[in-house]
């Protein structure tokens, strides 16, 4: 091939092209990555895809054929068997057609036959690192893995069926716990004896005894929390399973019914069972709350907008608190009927706009409302007891509304600083990017993600040796030699979020330091939605 010189006018020509060229693919990468053209420092997709498998990990009940982390097995078969409960047969039947008759099963209670029941509670998610089923943090966590879904599920591709699932599993749970009206099914397993065993799940010979709410041993917090998970659920499965979408909107509705009806906090009546593991410190009113503010998303009632109008300010929705978790929803109710105010325009929610503004206020340093404590390492800090929940929750919120204020061209005000939804983003990614190895320990804290991750967890099935590799049941202090050992766990929980270091950027990792090595269910769910933002934002969805 023959080579031809090239004139200066060409040069010129060619270099303006160039430039406009790589112009061109700057301001579209720029606008594909939401002005991150950067290269990220971490792939967020498989970090994505590790926070959902975890959820297979925390399973509880019969194993299904696709199940991924293939050494856990089958446990907790028989949970529900030690309550019996008297049914009408002819409403159950009603039921069993899925057609959930639920405003009419009173109307039913003297036909057909009555006869006694044991109650079916095999399935769900054993909250974190032992054998009991807490039915409180496990309507939370449903209820943070719809909202991700909800906000983020568009963008989440391949993972998004994986992430449904681990929703379906615990609504499947959800339902069953919810069979009979004015009852729910809030534990399963006596956490005192449970924590007295370091047992598999599958060995587990533990009491399996079931504990539950209803009139006369009211729990508003956990029926309402209950009540917020099948709503958020039924908007997940709306396009995808309108028939199972509209039975987890009905029995919704009936809970949170059933939920103001019989106010009280459920630790009150069983509080040596549920106390001091998930106690209701916040009350109860913060749940009324949110679980109004997801049927309101879910339904489009107006009902439930006139519930949260006439009852917003006697049940906390400008309490200065900032902390979301388990047991407080007041900062997520706000977050979240910001939204109906900032893009639906629904006028009378305008204060929710101002009560979500003061919790991102509390959270910059600098501002004058700032109230947020900081590592030196610059993770968020709130308690020693799995601080890793908060970060992972406020991430969650932070990316999410920057999202609603970047639809509605809005931004906050911090008493004359203006704060950007680029800027509530950047600080969720750098919480993100400290919990996977950007800190001073240069340690992930998701198990399996990073060349360095914890691995002596404070998690039974982890620790003990799998039933392929040690078939013969492990006894309940037996196990107590491995959990004192320093030797790694066998069993990666690949996925597994710690409960994360000190204040001062500290992690022993040891087994039996609870507070900074267990893993849950409820530190997971909201990190899932923020991965998902972040993974789309650097091109890697």
């Amino acid at each position: 091939m023959a080579l031809y010189p090239v004139s200066a006018s060409s040069s010129s020509t060619l270099l303006i092209l160039l430039c406009f060229f790589t112009s061109s693919l700057l301001l579209c990468n720029a606008f594909q990555h939401h002005h991150h053209p950067r290269v990220a420092r971490h792939n967020y997709r498989d970090a994505l895809t590790k926070s959902i498998l975890f959820f297979e990990g925390q399973r509880s009940g019969r194993l299904p054929s696709n199940q991924r982390m293939t050494w856990r097995r089958d446990s907790g078969l028989s949970d529900g068997a030690a309550m019996h409960v008297c049914v009408n047969v002819y409403a159950l039947f009603l039921q069993l057609l899925v057609l959930d008759f639920s405003s009419f099963e009173v109307g039913f209670v003297n036909l057909g036959v009555a006869m006694e029941m044991q109650v079916d509670l095999v399935g769900g998610y054993y909250d974190a690192g032992d054998n009991v089923k807490f039915g409180f943090p496990m309507a939370f966590t449903t209820t943070m893995l719809s909202w991700s879904v909800i906000e983020f599920g568009g963008l989440m591709k391949g993972e998004l069926q994986h992430a449904k699932e681990a929703i379906r599993w615990a609504t499947d749970y959800l339902l069953k716990a919810t069979v009979h009206p004015d009852t729910i099914y809030v534990q399963v397993g006596e956490a005192n004896q449970d924590h007295a065993c370091w047992e598999r799940p599958e060995d587990m010979d533990t009491p399996r005894s079931v504990f539950k709410i209803d009139r006369n041993t009211p729990g508003s917090d956990v029926a309402a929390e209950t009540a917020a998970a099948l709503a958020a659920a039924s908007v997940v499965f709306r396009r995808s399973d309108p028939t199972y979408s509209k039975l987890l909107v009905r029995r919704a509705i009936r809970v949170f019914q059933f939920a103001d009806r019989y106010r009280g906090a459920y630790s009150n009546g069983l509080r040596k069972y549920v106390c001091p593991f998930y106690c209701s410190y916040s009350g109860y009113q913060d749940e009324l709350l949110w679980g109004a503010a997801w049927l309101h998303k879910a339904t489009r009632n107006p009902t439930f907008l006139s519930y949260i109008q006439v009852n917003g300010q006697t049940l906390g929705a400008d309490d200065s608190d900032n902390t979301f978790g388990w047991d407080n929803k007041h900062v997520g109710a706000r977050i979240l009927l910001s939204k109906a105010f900032l893009l639906q325009r629904v006028q009378s929610l305008h204060d929710y706009k101002g009560h979500a503004d003061n919790f991102i206020c509390s959270l910059i340093p600098g501002t004058p409302f700032s109230q947020a404590q900081y590592t030196p390492g610059g993770l968020l800090f709130k308690m020693s007891d799995s601080n890793m929940q908060y970060v992972t929750s406020t991430s969650f919120l932070l990316v999410t509304y920057a999202k609603y204020l970047t639809s509605a061209h809005k931004v906050v005000n911090c008493g004359g600083t203006i704060i950007t939804p680029k800027r509530l983003r950047v600080i969720a990614k750098k919480q993100v990017d400290y919990l996977l190895g950007d800190n001073p320990l240069k340690m992930s804290y998701m198990v399996g993600y990073g060349p360095r991750y914890p691995q002596r967890i404070h998690h039974r099935g982890s620790s003990l040796p799998s039933i392929a590799k040690h078939p013969a049941k492990i006894q309940c202090s037996a196990g107590f030699n491995i959990m004192h050992s320093q030797s790694p766990n066998p069993n990666i929980l690949v996925g597994a979020v710690v409960g994360g270091p000190d204040q001062h950027d500290r992690f022993p990792d040891q087994r039996s330091d609870f507070e900074q090595s267990e893993p849950s269910t409820y530190t997971n769910a909201p990190l899932v939605g923020a991965l998902t933002y972040l993974a789309h934002s650097f091109g890697q969805l």
